[in-house]
């Protein structure tokens, strides 16, 4: 039943496609995969489809309905609709369906989300006042904080990072971001020294390493769960945060960059997005910020 399933459906085929042409990350793949498996189980058990043909539109807005009616939160939805837009897209241009069955297929509308990002005398405390164990783990879980919040790069893309990727002449990083784009990213002086103070650390704990630059304690690849542990434990140390993952230090570093006046666009290329609206949101982090431009400038802001 799940081979005749993976041929009618051809969710194996699109999958590869995704990961050979398009090159998605292994975490988008994995996740795409879930999110097929559930749409497929649902035409299967509730709309009695055992194949492709019939898939209407109707059945795609009868299971946003359901997942509405399960408390599923729009955005949840909308990443899910984003999955079935490529894969029906995939598959038209197979000639494996004649109409798009998303063309009607409205996504349920989100709130605008502010990203979290600590404050930096929050930071200021994680990095001067918390004490790192003198050990190959605590040496390199302080540097991945340094790291993440220095550059703000994904964890999937700090996991990713040789030692080949850091250009200490130039003090840059090739990194490999989404759709296994490359770029360099810059970073600071004292970020280089830390990484060069890192090394000696690792090479003693590991004579025969990966080739990553972050090692787990058996001396091979870190993976971006070990990173999420890592961050989130010396986060809570730090402060009260609504969220303690190392996405918030990558918003953090892209907020702090705008509150003291770099350009969008720059931010825009050292984060790696595709697009500037997906950049646009920090320039409505820091209410301080804009409270004190309106004191300042406004004839009446300072008043009492």
């Amino acid at each position: 039943m799940q081979k005749q399933q993976q041929t009618v459906f051809h969710e194996e085929a699109f999958l590869a496609y995704l990961s050979l042409e398009r090159r998605f990350s292994p975490h988008t793949i994995t996740a795409y995969r879930n999110d097929l498996a559930l749409f497929i189980s649902f035409l299967q058990e509730k709309q009695c489809l055992s194949s492709l043909v019939g898939l209407r539109h109707s059945h795609v807005r009868s299971w946003v309905v359901v997942q509405m009616q399960e408390g599923l939160a729009p955005r949840s939805i909308n990443r899910r609709l984003s999955c079935l837009k490529s894969y029906f897209k995939y598959l038209k241009k197979r000639g494996l369906i004649d109409k798009d069955p998303m063309r009607k297929v409205l996504a349920p509308k989100t709130g605008r989300r502010l990203p979290v990002f600590a404050q930096e005398k929050q930071l200021d405390t994680l990095f001067n006042h918390i004490a790192f164990p003198d050990d190959y783990i605590g040496r390199r879980n302080r540097l991945l904080l340094e790291l993440l919040y220095g550059t703000g790069l994904r964890r999937s893309e700090v996991a990713q990072l040789r030692l080949s990727d850091v250009d200490f002449e130039r003090s840059v990083l090739r990194v490999t971001g989404k759709g296994s784009k490359d770029r360099l990213v810059p970073m600071a002086r004292y970020l280089a020294e830390q990484i060069e103070n890192y090394l000696p650390a690792r090479a003693s704990a590991f004579p025969h390493p990966a080739p990553e630059l972050f090692l787990n304690r058996e001396g091979e690849a870190i993976k971006p769960d070990n990173i999420y542990y890592a961050v989130k434990k010396y986060l809570r140390l730090s402060g009260a945060l609504e969220q303690n993952s190392p996405h918030v230090l990558r918003h953090s570093f892209a907020t702090h960059l705008s509150d003291h006046g770099a350009d969008l666009n720059a931010i825009k290329a050292l984060l790696g997005h595709a697009s500037l609206a997906a950049t646009q949101v920090y320039m409505h982090n820091s209410i301080e910020r804009l409270k004190a431009v309106y004191d300042k400038a406004h004839p009446k802001g300072d008043e009492e």
